[in-house]
């Protein structure tokens, strides 16, 4: 309990900064695999100075990092605890749910 509550504000900082309907949306695009601002713009229609806000919250939490190749940067889940917690939401919230899935 001691580590709990030495932890809790982590924890709740942590999980404020996936609390954006916004961010959440990049994070499921990118919970399957790298991408490019281009498409993680195209896949949310988020409009890009947003995006830009949205990916430096995220780069700033320490959730996301990117790589640049030329002039364009790539964008991938760095933080462990994100990629466990985003495969629990991407199965429950982010993929298509089919007619003949028992959990849908």
């Amino acid at each position: 309990m001691k580590n709990m509550k030495s932890n809790s504000g982590l924890a709740a900082s942590f999980l404020k900064g996936l609390a954006s309907p916004n961010r959440l949306l990049i994070l499921c695009e990118l919970a399957s695999g790298e991408k490019s601002v281009s498409e993680l713009i195209a896949a949310t229609d988020i409009a890009q100075s947003s995006m830009s806000q949205h990916l430096n919250k995220l780069k700033d939490e320490g959730i996301i990092g990117f790589r640049r190749e030329h002039r364009t940067l790539y964008y991938q889940i760095e933080n462990e605890a994100t990629l466990k917690i985003m495969a629990v939401l991407y199965n429950e919230f982010c993929q298509e749910k089919t007619n003949d899935d028992p959990d849908n």
